[in-house]
């Protein structure tokens, strides 16, 4: 009795055999654990939990400077548009992942010429039957797809999906870092002209004094030497007054840097009415915020989630793959005939591929994921502990700050004062010219120094805004 033919489910069943042990004894991927890293309950310099200043009032919000420049910026400047450009491109692979679920679907048109010996045909080819040269017309619409039954690429599109969250996140920081340059740049400028100011007026004091000593001079009762000390100190004043003109070329070229507007538009920006300088106070904010606020940590988890789908990917290539395939088209010997009903044909096709002996390959491409989602999940906890520094840091320079500038406020007004009062007391006859020089010279760049001391606490401010992750106020 013979033996009855295999049938297709039979053959199909011994084909898939293989591929299936062969996915079984594949070890399985790593479990990777990526714990959220512990975080401290408070900011040890962070003031009580009772401020409730908005994190925006650290920015020169009312600097009109400030807004003119910002919103230049996020126009135009290269290092945002560079920015923006990546989350573009991380969207097209994205769209890219998920086409590859879809079936992918193709067309083709051919002419093929086949020039044959007919003499392997024996005496039907020496007789003419079968032709020695023969043209054939063809066009197909071919359709596979991939049906994707473990879900690598799901895997893969996730990924993707990831990543986009990553550049956009990355994005937010190119911008945040941007505004912090910028109002940092601009309160430099505001603070120059403060210490322009308290120059301007140690100057105007010091020549008001040369001129006291040069009519008691003219009038016989003091020495010209008065004068001359008098004058030096006005001298030593306008010197410092002149070294700000370096700072504030700088200044300008940074700005036009970070804006991509000519330095025309970036000074007539500055030339704007100035706020008096007056930080606010700091808010309050809790360590466990900076997870969600900051830039760097919320692309360092989506890079985390991107690597943890790309080992899943990688996994799933111990799987089989099952591909279907169909094909229909025309073909014709001759161009009248290329649309009749014969020259139509068509396949369908089932297939499934997967690793057998690969010596090791997709092993390796699941070691490579695994080590990648461990470096990732190292970024992650060290993008979450640099926040954590820059914030602490943050609180601690705006608390180290203010305290310097009330003391040097403080030191100003006092060291004024006594200038004044002994200025009093020399014109009074009761003091020395030597101990009106003295207070006068006391009282030069306490000004300035006040000025600096208030500039740095407002950078100090810029900072912590940087450092707790920013915010979106409508720039």
């Amino acid at each position: 009795m013979p033996r009855p033919a295999p049938t297709i489910r039979a053959l199909a069943s011994a084909a898939l055999l293989p591929l299936m042990l062969a996915g079984c004894m594949a070890s399985p991927a790593p479990e990777i654990a990526t714990p959220t890293p512990d975080l401290p309950e408070a900011f040890f310099f962070a003031p009580d939990a009772d401020a409730q200043t908005a994190l925006a009032a650290l920015m020169p919000m009312d600097d009109t400077a400030y807004s003119t420049l910002a919103d230049a910026a996020i126009a135009e400047a290269p290092s945002l548009a560079e920015a923006l450009a990546r989350i573009d491109s991380a969207r097209a692979g994205a769209r890219r992942a998920g086409a590859e679920r879809l079936p992918n679907i193709t067309a083709d048109g051919s002419v093929r010429q086949t020039r044959i010996n007919t003499s392997q045909f024996g005496e039907a080819g020496r007789q003419g039957f079968v032709p020695a040269e023969q043209t054939t017309y063809g066009a197909n619409i071919v359709a596979s797809w991939d049906a994707d039954i473990f879900g690598r690429l799901k895997a893969q599109e996730r990924a993707a999906l990831a990543r986009i969250d990553a550049a956009s996140a990355q994005a937010q920081g190119v911008r945040l870092a941007l505004l912090a340059e910028i109002a940092g740049s601009v309160t430099d400028w505001r603070v120059l002209d403060a210490r322009a100011a308290a120059i301007n007026a140690d100057v105007a004091a010091s020549q008001q004094l040369a001129s006291l000593a040069k009519v008691r001079e003219d009038a016989g009762i003091a020495p010209g030497f008065d004068r001359v000390r008098a004058e030096a100190t006005a001298s030593s004043s306008a010197v410092r007054l002149a070294a700000l003109d370096s700072e504030r070329a700088r200044l300008i070229g940074r700005l036009v840097t970070l804006t991509g507007q000519d330095a025309a538009s970036v000074r007539a920006a500055l030339d704007t009415a100035a706020p008096i300088l007056a930080p606010n106070t700091p808010p309050a904010s809790l360590p466990s915020e900076l997870l969600a606020n900051r830039p760097d940590v919320a692309a360092a988890a989506a890079n985390l989630a991107a690597s943890d789908a790309d080992l899943a990917a990688a996994a799933r290539a111990r799987f089989p793959r099952i591909t279907l395939t169909g094909i229909i088209g025309l073909a014709a010997f001759q161009p009248e005939n290329f649309f009749d009903d014969d020259s139509i044909i068509g396949t369908l096709t089932g297939a499934i591929a997967g690793p057998l002996l690969d010596f090791g390959r997709v092993r390796a491409g699941i070691d490579a994921a695994a080590a990648d989602k461990r470096a990732a999940f190292a970024a992650y906890q060290g993008a979450v502990f640099q926040a954590l520094g820059d914030a602490e840091a943050g609180y601690g320079l705006v608390t180290a700050a203010d305290a310097e500038a009330r003391l040097s406020v403080e030191e100003r007004d006092l060291l004024n004062r006594a200038a004044s009062l002994a200025e009093t007391r020399y014109r009074a006859g009761l003091a020395s010219f030597l101990e009106v020089l003295e207070a006068r010279r006391a009282a030069d760049a306490s000004g300035e120094r006040a000025a600096a001391a208030l500039g740095r606490a407002s950078r100090a401010r810029i900072l912590l805004w940087q450092a707790l992750g920013g915010d979106d106020f409508g720039l």
